[in-house]
């Protein structure tokens, strides 16, 4: 009965390597960055779009909830990925949070697109409980990231550097919605220097 269990556990953790590489490379094949057709597409027509068989998609996914929630995994393990590249590239907390923004507004800059978690947060209710979770995930990888750049920086105490974090991160995802609403990439940078002015990013 051990072997039985441990043989299947080891299954379905191999399984979910499966899928989360697999979500990885259907996401490359759609050029993902906050496109969010992936998740919403019918399987035949993101095989069609992405030129793969469907029903690769739906031995690898055996719903759409399991596609969901691989496609926001990536997209959050790809954000912290880049956040910590961030951080090796420049070593300078302050610097990190002032360009911090920059992984929002690209989005808007590609074809006036949202962050994809953004996205889905939006229709949240409607999630099923897996994506959720990686959405959740998201949120919680950006402030932690922010609230340790802005222990680093000194710019709060510790005991203030993760509601600020919240903060900063609410402020700037409410400034891609605001700019994306009117296809203003400007709005978003008058938004993000009046941040910096109140003071609640770096100047």
């Amino acid at each position: 009965m051990k072997s039985f269990a441990l043989r299947r556990r080891r299954q379905l953790h191999e399984r979910r390597k499966d899928q989360t590489a697999y979500g990885r490379d259907v996401g490359h094949r759609e050029g993902l960055t906050g496109d969010e057709r992936l998740f919403f597409q019918d399987g035949r027509d993101l095989a069609d779009e992405v030129g793969i068989k469907a029903a690769s998609i739906y031995h690898h996914f055996p719903s759409k909830a399991d596609l969901g929630a691989a496609v926001a995994r990536r997209y959050w393990e790809d954000t912290a990925d880049y956040l910590e590249a961030m951080l090796a590239e420049t070593s300078d907390p302050v610097r990190c949070l002032r360009r911090y923004p920059d992984t929002f507004r690209k989005a808007l800059a590609n074809d006036n697109r949202m962050c994809l978690c953004s996205f889905m947060a939006a229709e949240y209710d409607d999630l099923p409980d897996a994506v959720k979770k990686e959405v959740q995930t998201f949120v919680d990888v950006n402030v932690a990231w922010l609230s340790r750049m802005l222990s680093a920086a000194a710019v709060v105490s510790a005991e203030e550097s993760e509601p600020r974090a919240r903060a900063i991160f609410a402020a700037i995802a409410g400034a891609q919605l605001m700019a994306r609403s009117r296809s203003d990439l400007a709005l978003f940078d008058a938004l993000i220097e009046s941040y910096r002015v109140a003071g609640l990013l770096p100047a």
